[in-house]
């Protein structure tokens, strides 16, 4: 008769060891997410920084700022999304922490852009809420099981 035994090393110690980083797959997921949300972000800051008039500003929008001091905002903020988002896939928590802080800060940033491209800034916070919910899930459900 055949046997399973638990022999270090298999594929599933791997999925039942509770320190997997991917158990449940959203952390990869999020992960992908913040670095294609930051390279987003990362373009979006050089088109503002290279040539002011890509953007069209509304004239009644209570948040009126430079268009290029919010160019190097996205392109900063995006470059450390674009890291935290790399961090991800080595598993830490505090990766996950600084990733939901991060997410919340560029779907707040990606707010007050809503005048100079409302299209492109309602997708990003749409996205940057998601992956809030995918880092805030996956530990959820690392506990449970």
């Amino acid at each position: 008769m055949a046997s399973t035994s638990n022999q270090p090393g298999t594929a599933r110690d791997a999925a039942a060891d509770s320190s997997h980083p991917f158990r449940t797959g959203w952390t990869a997921f999020a992960a992908i997410l913040m670095i294609f949300g930051g390279a987003m972000a990362i373009f979006q800051g050089i088109a503002a920084i290279a040539k002011d008039d890509v953007f069209v500003t509304t004239s009644n929008y209570v948040f009126r700022f430079n268009l290029t001091g919010w160019g190097w905002i996205h392109l900063i903020l995006g470059i450390v999304i674009v890291l935290a988002g790399c961090a991800l896939f080595t598993g830490a928590a505090w990766a996950r922490a600084v990733g939901i802080v991060l997410a919340g800060l560029g779907a707040l940033a990606n707010f007050v852009w809503l005048p100079h491209y409302p299209l492109w800034s309602i997708v990003l916070i749409a996205l940057d809420i998601f992956i809030i919910w995918a880092l805030c899930a996956s530990g959820w459900e690392r506990e449970r099981v």
